[in-house]
């Protein structure tokens, strides 16, 4: 029960809260009636009075009128469609009128508007916590039934799994929504794919093979203490520039990087130094753009390091990952998805969508990096975008 007026309301106002108070101390005295008959006259005086639509509601609930207390409540929501009691009191509603389906959909709802609860009585935290119960337990419900008469066919590519999967899991409000959102440079009509199938690059198993000869080529950097002082930091801002989630590993080898390629430029050197990691490179169906593409590396994450969620700079390229060490304890997030590597199993995905890693081990973990064209662009399509990224540099060039 609330008397905290909702705008625009009547000259009648103060009446109206008059008769909403006294209403109030009639509810307290169970007197249901006298409640009703107090909150309509007030109803009558400003229409617009949300507290006195809810109060309604509540008494004739303590009248036991269910179904008009339900009527009630769709009327305070045709002032204010969003607010959070009103939503919260229509679900308790449907619930006890037995109506299931449409309590879990309403508890689903209000949940949507539900404001700190730090700031909420006990009362409505207890509410609060039963509609998730409530909601939580349709789900499973639903999830069970789903499962028993609309499973998916046997047989479905990896690729008709993950998108039928998919499809069930935003039914079942299991996963958020992420969207490729590049920082920079967005293509428009490529699929947002967290991971991709397996199928899609038929490169895939050769990478894979080449693992042991791209671990030795990555030990033996690491245990030259010439060819590891190469080693850099991953990410270097400048202190003018807004740090973010990078004020940790900004200039910090907890996350390292050995360069083979970065801004389209090649370390010869260490090309040269990893011989059949470059072999390899020089097979993959990079990106070439001047200053823009390739990029490869290995990337190198110390104990206890988490690479914070961000969004890479486009979404004409995808990312390959090839562990080269895997501690245990170390995962991957994509959008929705949470990976933990395995040795010899390379990932592609696409990088503006929002990613993360974490290192919880107490080693440090490696893995190989490089970028990829989008498979779905035409030939037609990456030399537009390479002349198009080519000329936007020139032109911001010019003094």
């Amino acid at each position: 029960m609330t008397e905290t007026p909702s705008p625009p309301h009547s000259p009648h106002i103060e009446d109206a809260l008059r008769l909403n108070s006294q209403a109030l101390r009639a509810i307290a005295e169970r007197r249901a009636d006298e409640a009703c008959r107090l909150l309509r006259t007030a109803l009558d005086l400003d229409p617009m009075l949300l507290p006195a639509w809810l109060n309604l509601a509540t008494a004739q609930r303590l009248a036991g009128d269910i179904h008009g207390a339900l009527e009630t409540v769709d009327g305070a929501l045709r002032i204010e469609p969003l607010a959070f009691r009103s939503l919260l009191m229509k679900a308790t509603l449907l619930e006890t009128l037995g109506r299931r389906r449409a309590a879990a959909q309403a508890y689903g709802n209000a949940l949507t508007q539900q404001p700190d609860e730090a700031h909420l009585d006990d009362g409505t935290r207890r509410a609060i916590a039963h509609a998730r119960d409530f909601r939580a337990r349709h789900t499973a419900e639903l999830e069970d039934f789903l499962s028993r008469h609309a499973a998916g066919p046997k047989g479905s590519s990896s690729a008709e799994a993950r998108r039928m999967n998919g499809f069930a899991e935003h039914l079942l409000d299991k996963r958020q929504r992420f969207r490729s959102e590049p920082t920079h440079f967005f293509y428009p009509g490529l699929p947002s794919i967290e991971f991709y199938d397996r199928e899609e690059f038929p490169w895939l198993p050769e990478v894979e093979e080449a693992t042991g000869d791209i671990q030795a080529e990555l030990m033996a950097v690491l245990d030259d203490k010439v060819a590891a002082a190469d080693l850099e930091p991953y990410m270097q801002r400048s202190d003018t520039e807004p740090l973010e989630q990078w004020t940790e590993l900004n200039k910090s080898l907890n996350w390292s990087a050995y360069h083979f390629a970065i801004y389209g430029r090649h370390f010869t050197k260490h090309r040269e130094r990893c011989p059949k990691t470059a072999a390899l490179l020089d097979r993959m169906p990079q990106p070439d753009i001047q200053n823009r593409c390739p990029a490869s590396l290995y990337s190198i994450l110390e104990p206890h390091t988490h690479i914070p969620a961000h969004n890479g700079v486009a979404n004409f390229r995808l990312l390959c990952h090839l562990p080269l060490i895997l501690p245990g304890n170390c995962r991957f997030r994509v959008g929705a998805s949470v990976r933990e590597w395995k040795m010899g199993e390379a990932l592609v995905f696409d990088d503006s969508i929002e990613h993360e890693a974490w290192n919880d081990s107490d080693q440090r973990r490696a893995v190989f990096i490089f970028d990829i064209w989008h498979p779905y662009l035409s030939a037609d399509e990456r030399d537009y975008i390479r002349r198009t990224l080519t000329a936007l540099d020139a032109f911001n060039a010019e003094s």
